[in-house]
């Protein structure tokens, strides 16, 4: 499929690869939960969603598989996001960008492609005007997948989107 990583940005490399989903002990938040917004490819942290008021929720959340294809919901969720980081309360904020396999495949390929599921919403953002210093993309690949079903797989393929 060609999978090409996100460039690093030099907040990426002043950050040294601290994952953006972790509080200052190190450990990883609660992304994903029942709280936050789905869109079919994104779960956007309470948090974010509540700061740009944000309410769209999908039933369910997942990339097609061996897909970084973002739909048209995802696109209208991203939509505003930029707004809120450009012209909203999210002006002078950070987000980061975890893109997330399921377990099927090679580990390597997986973050690649978790990689290249955060690029494509880094894109969409850059795109829309949102600065690339203020978007940290990142890829878990399949370390945090759970499924174990076509379900479950179909859950772990997303992008989660925090405030930083």
């Amino acid at each position: 499929m060609g999978l090409v990583p996100p460039q690093k940005s030099a907040w990426d490399s002043a950050q040294n690869g601290a994952d953006p989903n972790a509080n200052a002990d190190g450990a990883i938040q609660n992304v994903g939960a029942k709280s936050d917004v789905l869109t079919p490819s994104l779960h956007i942290s309470e948090a974010l969603a509540k700061a740009c008021g944000i309410t769209q929720t999908s039933t369910s959340s997942s990339f097609d598989f061996d897909s970084i294809t973002l739909s048209d919901s995802d696109r209208g969720v991203l939509t505003e996001i930029a707004k809120c980081m450009t012209e909203g309360p999210l002006r002078d904020k950070k987000i980061g960008l975890v893109g997330r396999a399921d377990a099927r495949g090679e580990d390597e390929y997986n973050m690649v492609l978790g990689s290249a599921r955060a690029a494509s919403v880094f894109q969409y953002l850059h795109d829309l005007g949102v600065t690339d210093e203020r978007v940290h993309p990142t890829s878990r690949g399949k370390m945090d997948a759970t499924g174990t079903d076509e379900a479950g797989f179909a859950e772990d393929r997303r992008v989660d989107i925090t405030e930083l």
